[in-house]
């Protein structure tokens, strides 16, 4: 048997489907394209497919992955891409498959775009709210965990940014912790953004990329 991980891009109306539904049509894609997939045994036998890092509802995800295990160590991975394409909606594409060179557990930071819009607001003054709050000494939030809300200073967790201006929206392109240990969510921030101003914005996020705790891609 091979391990092997299967890249993809999670967008347009699919971006909205939670992770247990996307975790459900990539079983039943597989189940359908009979790729040579090994299953669980027991009495409910189905495809073993495991997702390094879920992407939350909502955002876009340009590198997304998915591993399983193939049965045959020679299927061709051109195969799986063709075949998992034809039994997956359009806002779900494969584009690669590769050999997993790193664990899920050495996931450490997240790169993500996002884009921010106010209908009374300029891109301009959104940029300048935004370098105001990443420049304050601290950036403290409301946090769900297991054992209830609390308050948490996201701060520690912004690996690096930088903001830029478009015609039509404030830029953010971000690097925060991720993983199983710390993860920063980036709507924490739009949460203390809209704090800080009492605006409401429109906000379209992408996740970009995933890195281990040295700042090399997670592959």
């Amino acid at each position: 048997m091979k391990n092997v991980r299967i890249w993809f891009k999670k967008d347009h109306e699919c971006r909205y489907i939670s992770h247990l539904d996307l975790n459900r049509t990539m079983l039943r894609a597989l189940h359908k394209s009979k790729i040579p997939v090994w299953h669980t045994e027991g009495f409910n036998p189905h495809p073993f497919a495991t997702f390094p890092l879920p992407l939350s509802l909502g955002f876009r995800g340009d590198n997304e992955c998915m591993d399983v295990r193939l049965e045959d160590e020679n299927y061709s991975f051109e195969e799986i891409i063709t075949k998992l394409n034809a039994c997956l909606p359009r806002g779900l594409r494969v584009f690669d498959v590769t050999e997993p060179l790193m664990k899920a557990g050495k996931i450490a930071f997240a790169s993500f775009t996002m884009l921010l819009r106010e209908d009374n607001t300029s891109a301009s003054e959104i940029c300048a709210q935004l370098r105001m709050l990443m420049d304050s000494s601290a950036i403290t939030v409301e946090k769900k965990s297991k054992k209830g809300i609390k308050t948490v200073d996201i701060k520690p967790g912004i690996r690096q940014y930088s903001i830029t201006e478009s015609p039509e929206c404030a830029v953010l392109d971000i690097i925060l912790s991720a993983g199983s240990s710390d993860n920063v969510n980036p709507n924490l921030l739009i949460t203390a953004l809209q704090t800080q101003t009492g605006l409401e914005y429109e906000v379209d996020i992408t996740r970009n990329d995933l890195y281990n705790s040295d700042m090399e891609l997670f592959r």
